[in-house]
C-alpha cells in the first residue's frame, strides 16, 4: 500500500471533496464521533441477547441438554474447516464452522491464559470444536485462531483466546438453540467476543434472502429511502410530520463508523423542518421503519410503491423500473 501522495494529487482530491460536498448541499461534512438515535424516534428497544426457547426449558443436567442425550456416546468429532461469518438479525455477525453451524463460548472458561471448563456431560451437550484443521474465511483475523489443551490431551480451537464449542441441539447451518443457555452460553463473533447487535456499525450491509445486500443501522434494522426526496442539488426530505413518525430519520453517522456502504455521498445534512442532523448514502436520506418490529424485517419494502430497501450504493432495492 502506498502510504505517501504527491501534493498535486492531494490538492485535486481536497478540491473533488469540496466541490462534491457543495453539491450534495452539505453545511457541515464532519460527522460526530458516534451515531445518535433515529431523529423523530425515541430509542429501539434494546435487542442484545436473545433467549432461545432451549435457553428458557432449563435442562436438568444444566448443559442445555436433556438426560438422555448427556448419557449418550459422543458424536464423532466433526473438524473445524474453514471458518465463515454469517449474519444473524438478532445477534449480527456469528462465528459459523466449515458446515454453517453456529460456533459458541462458554462463560466458565477462560481466555489468559485459554482453559475449557467443560467436561464429561457437559462436552458432549457442548462438543469442543478441534483445532487441527480450522483455516481463518473471509472476514476473521487468522491472528486469533489458537488452541488449548484439553483434560484428555486432544487441542481444541480457540478464537480470541476462548475455548470453542457447538451445541448438540443446533442440527442446521444458522441453528442458534445455544444461545443464552444456562446464561452462560454465547454465539461468538469474529473477534471471539460474545456476538450481539450492540457491535454493529452505524451503517453496515446484511445479506437478505429476498433483497440481497441492503443497508441496516446499528441496531440491524433495514434502512430505506423514500422516493419522494431529492439528493440533487442538495438532499432533502419530503417526509414531515406524521409521515417522520412513521418513518424515522437516521440520525447523522460517522463515515468511519460504517462498513461495507459505499463512501460517495456518505454524510449528513440539517433538516428544514426540525433543524436535525439527517444521514445520507448517496445523497439521499435514509429513514428506518417503525413497522418493522425487530433487526431483519423488511416490512417497510415497497410500502405505498414509495418506500424501498437501500443498496450499499444507495440506489433503491426492488423498486419497479421506470
Amino acid at each position: 500500500m502506498k502510504t505517501s501522495w504527491r501534493s498535486a494529487s492531494l490538492v485535486a482530491t481536497a478540491a473533488g471533496v469540496m466541490v462534491f460536498a457543495t453539491a450534495c448541499g452539505q453545511d457541515n461534512p464532519t460527522t460526530p464521533s458516534s451515531a445518535a438515535q433515529n431523529v423523530g424516534a425515541t430509542a429501539p428497544a434494546g435487542i442484545g441477547s436473545i433467549t432461545s426457547p432451549t435457553a428458557s426449558s432449563g435442562a436438568g443436567n444444566g448443559y442445555g441438554a436433556d438426560g438422555s442425550q448427556a448419557s449418550s456416546s459422543p458424536a464423532a468429532v466433526q473438524p473445524a474447516g474453514k471458518l465463515t461469518v454469517a449474519s444473524n438479525p438478532d445477534l449480527g455477525n456469528v462465528l459459523t464452522d466449515g458446515s454453517g453451524l453456529t460456533l459458541y463460548r462458554f462463560d466458565a472458561d477462560t481466555a489468559n491464559p485459554p482453559k475449557s471448563n467443560c467436561d464429561g456431560d457437559c462436552a458432549t451437550a457442548w462438543p469442543p470444536v478441534p483445532a487441527d484443521d480450522a483455516t481463518a474465511g473471509a472476514g476473521i483475523d487468522k491472528a486469533l485462531l489458537g488452541e488449548v489443551t484439553r483434560t484428555d490431551g486432544s487441542k481444541q480451537l480457540t478464537v480470541g483466546g476462548w475455548p470453542v464449542y457447538r451445541y448438540a441441539k443446533d442440527v442446521n447451518a444458522g441453528d442458534v438453540n445455544g444461545q443464552g443457555v444456562g446464561g452462560k452460553w454465547f454465539a461468538l463473533a469474529p473477534d471471539g467476543k460474545k456476538a450481539t447487535l450492540a457491535s454493529l456499525p452505524g451503517l453496515s450491509v446484511r445479506k437478505d434472502a429476498k433483497l440481497g445486500d441492503i443497508v441496516v443501522d446499528k441496531n440491524g434494522h433495514t434502512v430505506y429511502r423514500f422516493i419522494k426526496d431529492k439528493a440533487w442539488p442538495k438532499s432533502v426530505s419530503n417526509c414531515t410530520g406524521a409521515c417522520l413518525e412513521k418513518w424515522p430519520a437516521v440520525a447523522e453517522v460517522a463515515a468511519s463508523d460504517t462498513k461495507g456502504v459505499e463512501k460517495k455521498g456518505l454524510m449528513g445534512f440539517t433538516r428544514s423542518d426540525n433543524g436535525q442532523k439527517q444521514m445520507t448514502v448517496d445523497c439521499w436520506p435514509i429513514y428506518t421503519f417503525s413497522g418493522d418490529a425487530k433487526a431483519g424485517d423488511t416490512n417497510g419494502q415497497g410500502v405505498g410503491g414509495t418506500w424501498y430497501a437501500v443498496s450499499p450504493e444507495g440506489k433503491l432495492v426492488g423498486a419497479p423500473s421506470k
